[in-house]
């Protein structure tokens, strides 16, 4: 990248990155724990289970979505010198930084199964599916203002709507490899340069 130049990844493919390891590794432990009769027995553990599932995706889809809805307010339109970078680069990075959190929460979800199979599990799983509602949301919030969503991936460490994050930036719905909220793009690649795709 030439000088002045730095590079953006998707907001909602931020956001999304966690949600499909969460929900797999979530029902994994779930399965590996109604293998176990724990203390409280399996009906009650998978009945706890399940409204912690409900519980942790409502708060997960819940949190900071102020914090998100205020930064895409000021967002201002992404400079012809940025990098966007790609979907599958994006979600990678962000698997391997998160890998060690997701084998703790494995393990522990499959652990506490000695004491309430699944629930914990479960709870992990709702985590994965409150992350994808609140990408399908940013989705919506782009599509409603006609432009996507884009952080800067030297500020996300802490998450795309952390305390590193000062502002996000926008392009037109046909730059990059994503659809708004994240998903991949059913049809076409669009170009990668901002100077190309996001005057579209």
């Amino acid at each position: 990248m030439g000088r002045g130049a730095y590079a953006l990844a998707r907001v909602a493919v931020v956001v999304r990155a966690a949600a499909g390891p969460l929900w797999w590794a979530g029902l994994v432990g779930a399965g590996v724990g109604t293998l176990v009769p724990g203390l409280t027995g399996r009906r009650i553990g998978v009945t706890a289970g399940a409204a912690l599932f409900l519980i942790t995706a409502a708060v997960v889809f819940a949190v900071r979505r102020g914090r998100y809805e205020e930064l895409a307010r000021g967002a201002s339109r992404a400079g012809r010198s940025v990098f966007l970078q790609d979907r599958a680069v994006t979600l990678r990075n962000r698997r391997r930084a998160g890998r060690w959190w997701l084998a703790l929460a494995f393990l522990a979800a499959v652990g506490s199964s000695f004491a309430a199979p699944a629930a914990a599990g479960l709870a992990t799983a709702g985590a994965g599916a409150g992350l994808w509602a609140k990408a399908r949301w940013l989705g919506g919030l782009e599509r409603r203002s006609g432009s996507l969503l884009w952080v800067r991936v030297d500020s996300v460490r802490r998450g795309p709507a952390g305390p590193d994050v000062r502002g996000y930036e926008t392009t037109g719905l046909s730059a990059g490899d994503a659809a708004p909220g994240g998903a991949r793009r059913r049809a076409g690649r669009a170009a990668s340069r901002p100077g190309v795709s996001a005057a579209r």
